[in-house]
């Protein structure tokens, strides 16, 4: 009988505990990393950074997106709602909206005002674009809005898509080296953020410069320190060291974006949110977003195989080391769960490619819309192209009517056109898009990605390597191709087992997987789709499933 009895409470202890939600969930997501910068920096990294949590946690090696285009405001709104743009309607950074007629931004809200010292325009901004709930908002449901959710990021789309519709906060950084938000959360900024605002920490960084953090012959995995494939940094020529007080003086605080020390700077207010909003402090589940820019500002400008690009990760990695000992100190290892992905990767720079002697070239926007522009005059003896960008081609409908033109014609005829351009691989029209049944890849990443109320009549994708970028140097992302889709994704802390899968993984999986750890409702427009290896906490099983 007391057998019997001691077994039944050990069942309901482990009940219990089975149904323990951890104190504080971390999102992080850095901007523009590729997979590759986790094994090409290894030697490089200490043990307490990236290596703990690889070594520590569960690491998805095959990670990718399943849209296109892979850019920061819709892949920050994909991993926290666990759908696509196609549903959750963030389909760029900004976009032209065939609804609208005009050019708009992901979260500009003129129904709301800037709070903090920043511009006027910097603060507009709110989640009212995203049109399905994300994690974060199920969490505040989940818990009558007790839990805490805060997003912050250098970028305004960084803070405000992870911290969704219901957010206690979202906070970003202002070209007056303040952060600021918008009265969409509150009428004024907490005391902390103000005080934090007050003590003008970005020129502790500005002051000390950027040069190398470790001796030159570490950088063995990167390009000469001046190379024809990086772009100027702040208006200064690509070599170290540089001196940020210059670039200050010459431009703005906005400067600190496109150096490492941006992300020093957010995880400085990380801190202080953690400590002041007291997240994790008792049983009810918060949720602080943190999205590290700086990666994406260096990346943009230098490229990938840049010496600065490798500098800058080897600080993140100590800046995650300082990140992770705090999390153990202020809320005690076991009481959190830390996710780390990226919102996109990035593609090699193509004048490196070419030098390298593969067949590709860079092709520049205005270029583009300028012979698209000049065969519709030829063809058609007007000018019936309304917008030409993020990939999409949206014609003047009204001009097309007014001439008793047939739309079905026109785009056939554009379509041959962009066919004979050397940089193009495929045109899909929105009839084929909207059409689609996942037979075509590249189709189907354009489909999950199309949203017809927004996008455009046709969709442009260019053949692998290609880049549409305003200049030759540096980098950019956004195609289907796995250069921009393939991302890490760690998870660790509580209730996370150790190991690794090579399975190829949707980033659209992530919210779900969130939702079914803590035992709350999915994000409204997921497919449901979940990560089993986190959610098994069976050791024997999980040597099973990625061993596969």
């Amino acid at each position: 009988m007391k057998k019997a009895l001691c077994f039944f409470l050990f069942l309901f202890v482990f009940h219990l505990q089975a149904q323990e939600r951890p104190k504080l969930v971390v999102g992080i997501v850095v901007d523009q990393m590729k997979m590759d910068y986790l094994y090409r920096f290894s030697n490089d990294f200490t043990n307490d950074g990236f290596k703990r949590l690889m070594d520590n946690g569960y690491v998805f090696h095959n990670m990718n997106y399943n849209y296109m285009p892979t850019f920061t405001a819709p892949g920050h709104a994909s991993i926290y709602t666990g759908t696509t743009p196609s549903v959750h309607g963030i389909v760029g950074n900004d976009w032209f909206s065939r609804k609208l007629g005009k050019e708009i931004y992901c979260t500009d809200d003129a129904s709301v005002k800037t709070i903090g010292d920043g511009t006027k325009a910097e603060g507009e901004m709110s989640p009212k674009k995203l049109l399905t709930t994300t994690i974060t908002d199920e969490l505040r449901l989940a818990t009558n809005f007790k839990g805490k959710v805060i997003g912050m990021s250098l970028k305004d789309r960084g803070a405000i898509l992870p911290a969704g519709h219901f957010a206690n906060w979202a906070f970003w950084y202002s070209k007056t080296g303040a952060f600021v938000s918008s009265t969409f959360y509150g009428e004024k900024l907490p005391d902390w953020v103000t005080e934090f605002n007050n003590e003008k920490h970005f020129m502790t960084y500005i002051n000390k410069g950027w040069d190398l953090l470790k001796p030159l012959e570490t950088y063995n995995e990167s390009l000469a320190d001046e190379n024809p494939y990086e772009g100027k940094l702040n208006g200064a020529n690509p070599v170290f060291p540089y001196n940020l007080k210059e670039m200050l003086e010459k431009k703005n605080a906005e400067i600190l974006r496109a150096t490492p020390f941006g992300n020093d700077l957010l995880l400085e207010l990380a801190k202080k949110a953690i400590e002041n909003e007291e997240l994790g402090k008792d049983n009810i589940t918060d949720f602080l977003a943190v999205s590290f820019s700086s990666t994406d500002y260096v990346g943009h400008n230098l490229g990938p195989r840049s010496m600065e690009i490798q500098d800058t990760y080897l600080r993140l990695d100590l800046t995650l080391a300082d990140f992770l000992n705090y999390l153990d100190k202020m809320v005690g290892k076991g009481n959190y769960l830390v996710f780390l992905t990226a919102d996109h990767a990035g593609a090699e720079n193509p004048l490196y490619l070419k030098d390298k002697k593969y067949n590709v070239d860079n092709v520049f926007p205005k270029d583009i819309l300028k012979g698209l522009k000049k065969f519709s005059v030829e063809t058609f003896g007007e000018d019936l192209v309304l917008n030409c960008s993020n990939f999409n081609l949206h014609f003047n409908k009204d001009l097309i009517k007014a001439k008793s033109l047939e739309l079905s014609k026109v785009k056939q005829a554009f379509k041959e056109y962009l066919m004979t351009q050397d940089q193009v691989k495929r045109v899909y029209t929105e009839e084929e898009i909207l059409a689609s049944n996942g037979a075509d890849f590249y189709l189907n990443c354009i489909a999950k990605g199309y949203d017809a109320t927004e996008d455009g009549d046709m969709v442009i994708l260019n053949k692998p390597g290609y880049i549409d970028h305003f200049i030759a140097t540096g980098t950019d992302h956004g195609t289907p191709y796995s250069y921009d889709t393939h991302v890490p994704l760690l998870f660790y802390g509580w209730n996370v087992p150790k190991g690794e899968t090579h399975d190829h993984k949707d980033i659209t999986q992530i919210a779900p997987t969130l939702a079914q750890k803590l035992k709350i409702t999915f994000p409204n427009g997921t497919e449901g789709k979940v990560l089993l290896e986190v959610l098994d906490t069976n050791p024997n099983m999980i040597n099973k499933k990625t061993t596969k």
